[in-house]
């Protein structure tokens, strides 16, 4: 009876170390897990008789926000002074991929669509092949104002993710 006791006294003592050492190394490895974004704006003109510029845009720099950041408290002579200059936020390592305008001379250009869609599911493929998997999608549209405003774009940002 004893010896029974004794052994199933040893089988919890060991389950609960068990479970205690594999609480730690999963909270480990969710801390040493990583992840990594990236976003792909495409900018699609919606400019009639084809007279916009459409790109599919991705940086291939990296930025800190905090160095282009101003902290504001609302007291006069409390605020933080921005020093960083609009050229210092530009980047010039990143891609640009052409992209056809919706409209044409004849009006909408369905063709054109079509293979805007066929090289953006390139890229959308081409990054999940590297690891990538798409986390969100956002569109926008700026569109006519009315007689005389010819200005318009149709914008979507895919936000991808991996671990590192």
């Amino acid at each position: 009876m004893k010896k029974n006791i004794l052994f199933i006294g040893l089988l919890v003592v060991g389950f609960i170390s068990f479970s205690f050492l594999s609480k730690e190394k999963l909270n480990e490895e969710k801390s040493i897990a990583q992840i990594e974004y990236k976003v792909v704006t495409v900018v699609e003109s919606i400019v009639p008789n084809g007279l916009g510029r459409s790109r599919m845009i991705s940086a291939n720099e990296v930025k800190d926000y905090k160095e282009f950041t101003t902290v504001r408290s609302g007291e006069k002579g409390k605020d933080e002074k921005n020093k960083s200059k609009r050229g210092e936020i530009r980047i010039k390592d990143y891609e640009e991929t052409k992209l056809l305008n919706f409209y044409n001379l004849g009006g909408i250009h369905f063709q054109n669509i079509a293979a805007n869609d066929a090289i953006m599911t390139s890229k959308v493929n081409t990054m999940i092949a590297e690891g990538w998997e798409l986390a969100f999608i956002n569109t926008g549209v700026e569109s006519s104002g009315g007689k005389g405003d010819g200005q318009g774009i149709f914008i979507t940002r895919y936000t991808f993710k991996r671990n590192l």
